[in-house]
Order: structure tokens, then sequence, then C-alpha cells
């Protein structure tokens, strides 16, 4: 399990340099993300990608649960209503509800990938200033070391917190 920690940085020299302290401290490359405002240059550094900056994964889940629940209710309306044999009912559900669950996903996710993420909009007026964003994953015993070495080596940044528990798919 990880723990997300969010660090402000003012400029992208110093996102560089926090970037290069937190490899040599052993954070593979793929657990630094990077947010800055639209336009800025992040070059060399690892930018934070669709399921980081939207809500698609949030909204996928709720698409597959509404899916399904719609699916489902539509599966048990056709099977009270239509003709067909007591065996099959189940089955109509059943598949009513995946495909209801598997469309609701796809549309809720289409939907979700527009939408910027709920839990960084806290961050859209220093963004809007120019500051750069970092999101670093780590090892849940190791948040409290990395975020002393952040406060050591980069006073220029500051703390914007933790998130308990990241998705497990970004």
């Amino acid at each position: 399990m990880r723990r997300r920690i969010y660090w402000l940085l003012p400029d992208l020299r110093s996102a560089r340099q926090t970037m290069d302290d937190l490899l040599l401290a052993r954070i593979e490359h793929r657990h630094i993300h990077f947010m800055a405002r639209e336009g800025v240059d992040l070059t060399g550094l690892h930018e934070a990608n669709l399921l980081q900056a939207t809500d698609l994964v949030r909204s996928a889940q709720m698409g597959l649960m509404l899916g399904a629940a719609l699916g489902a209710a539509a599966g048990a309306v056709v099977a009270v209503v239509s003709p067909i044999d007591a065996l099959s009912k189940p089955a109509v559900v059943g598949a009513l509800a995946a495909f209801g669950s598997l469309f609701g996903t796809w549309s809720a996710s289409m939907i979700g990938a527009s939408t910027p993420s709920r839990r960084l909009q806290r961050f859209d007026a220093a963004l809007q200033r120019g500051e750069i964003l970092m999101l670093v994953d780590v090892p849940r015993g190791r948040a409290g070391e990395i975020e002393t070495l952040l406060g050591g080596r980069h006073p220029e940044g500051h703390s914007e917190g933790r998130e308990p528990n990241i998705p497990a798919f970004p």
C-alpha cells in the first residue's frame, strides 16, 4: 500500500531538483508525477497522466454500479413482462445487468476523462499562479521520511498533505 504526498513547488528548477532528490532516495520515476497550468513545458519531468489528473476512475466506478443496477432492473422488467420460460428469466436479468455495467462503465469513463479530478481542485489557484504540484506515491512506511527529506532539501516548496489511500490503478 502506498501513500500519496502532495507537494507544491514554486518553479521548474525546483521541481527538477526535487525529482532528482527523490530518485536518489530510491523512489521510482513511475511514482513521481507533476502537474502545472496549461502551457507549462514539463520536459524532463514525469507529467501526471489521465488517471491522476481526471475523475476517470471514480466516474467508471459510478458508471459500473449505476449501469449494473439499471441493467438488472431492466432485466427484471423484461423477465416479468415477456413470455419467456422460468429457467431463462435469471439469465435475462444477468445478461442485461452485465450489459448495463459495461455500458455504464464505458459511458461514465468518457465523461470522467474530460472532468478534472475532484481531489486536485484545491490546487487550482496555486497552479494558475505558476506553482507546480508534485504527487509522489511512496510506501506507507516511508511517507514521514520522504516528507522530512523534502522539507529539509526544498524549503522553497511546501507540503499540501497526504492522501491515505491512493487509487489502485494510477
